[in-house]
């Protein structure tokens, strides 16, 4: 079997871990010195813009809850806006029909009194054409009984005759 050491393989003595050590503090001492500063503000810049991200959308955040509660509110209203808009229109509408049937009625009242007027005049016109027609008649009735002198059969005859006539023509 072969016989394994974990020293002679790696080969670690304390001379070279010492001059590991002192290399690296040199290293970190020269770059302290040297690049600390800049890497300290990278480092700094870095963390700010880091934080200043998470501020940015932290703020976004509230502002999107501050818009999502003000359209909530927004939403809430709508439905009793909707609500008074449709029950102004109803009686907007009721007016309206009020007013038309209203317009309807005194149209139909004016109409029927027109009506009425001229069924009036017409029967003025036709009471005024009944009498001058059964004034003719009388008047030729008259001519006739002075024309002929007649007894008292033949004048109920000319009575009758024009009462006849008379008839005929209302």
């Amino acid at each position: 079997m072969v016989d394994f050491n974990v020293a002679n393989y790696l080969r670690i003595n304390l001379q070279d871990m010492i001059m590991t050590l002192i290399s690296t503090i040199l290293i970190v001492l020269f770059a302290k010195h040297f690049f600390w500063d800049k890497i300290l503000a990278f480092v700094k810049k870095r963390q700010d813009l880091i934080q200043d991200n998470i501020d940015s959308s932290e703020n976004l955040k509230k502002a999107a809850l501050a818009q999502k509660e003000k359209y909530d509110v927004q939403m809430q209203h709508a439905g009793q806006d909707a609500h008074v808009i449709i029950e102004t229109a109803r009686v907007n509408a009721t007016q309206q029909k009020k007013e038309i049937l209203d317009q309807a009625n005194s149209e139909a009242a004016r109409i029927k009194a027109k009506a009425q007027e001229d069924i009036d005049r017409d029967r003025l016109k036709a009471q005024d054409e009944m009498k001058e027609a059964i004034s003719d008649v009388a008047i030729e009735a008259a001519k006739k009984l002075v024309d002929k002198e007649m007894d008292e059969s033949t004048q109920r005859k000319f009575v009758d005759d024009f009462l006849a006539k008379a008839g005929d023509q209302q």
